[in-house]
């Protein structure tokens, strides 16, 4: 995969992934490479609650094997984990979308996190058609500001 950081030309019919853990997009460039016109083809929502809401116990105690002595463990992000399994499924449905769609070109933008997560998971197949990776976090701002970052990126 490549990352853009000259200024991206979209091509027409190239598809444009936009996600964090939480929401996807997918879009396809009805425009040109010049001026991209980006029609939604498919959205992905994972309802994800705070890790607040989805773990009620305290982090556990370890106790070392010699002595009284003890250490707190971490508290488990159930957030993040779940944001990290929603990326997962996506790589997925992003190989099962490269082969129904025929996609030839796929542009990826998503916060780092969530990109180094994507790029873990996805699979060959995806990987060959990403012509660039852009690690912003696009997924709730308007179309046409998505267009205009895209370009500049």
């Amino acid at each position: 995969m490549s990352r853009g950081k000259t200024a991206l030309r979209i091509p027409h019919d190239a598809y444009v992934f936009v996600g964090d853990g939480r929401k996807a997009l997918l879009f396809r460039n009805e425009g040109d490479a010049a001026s991209p016109k980006l029609r939604t083809e498919h959205v992905f929502e994972n309802d994800n609650p705070p890790t607040r809401e989805q773990g009620t116990d305290r982090p556990g105690r370890a106790f070392a094997s010699v002595g009284t002595r003890r250490s707190a463990m971490e508290q488990t992000d159930w957030h993040e984990l779940d944001e990290q399994r929603f990326a997962r499924g996506i790589a997925d449905t992003l190989q099962v979308l490269v082969r129904e769609k025929n996609i030839e070109a796929l542009v990826i933008a998503a916060p780092p996190k969530i990109l180094a997560c994507l790029r873990r998971s996805v699979h060959q197949e995806v990987e060959k058609r990403v012509i660039a990776e852009v690690d912003k976090d696009l997924t709730n701002q308007p179309v046409e500001e998505i267009e205009k970052t895209l370009t500049e990126a």
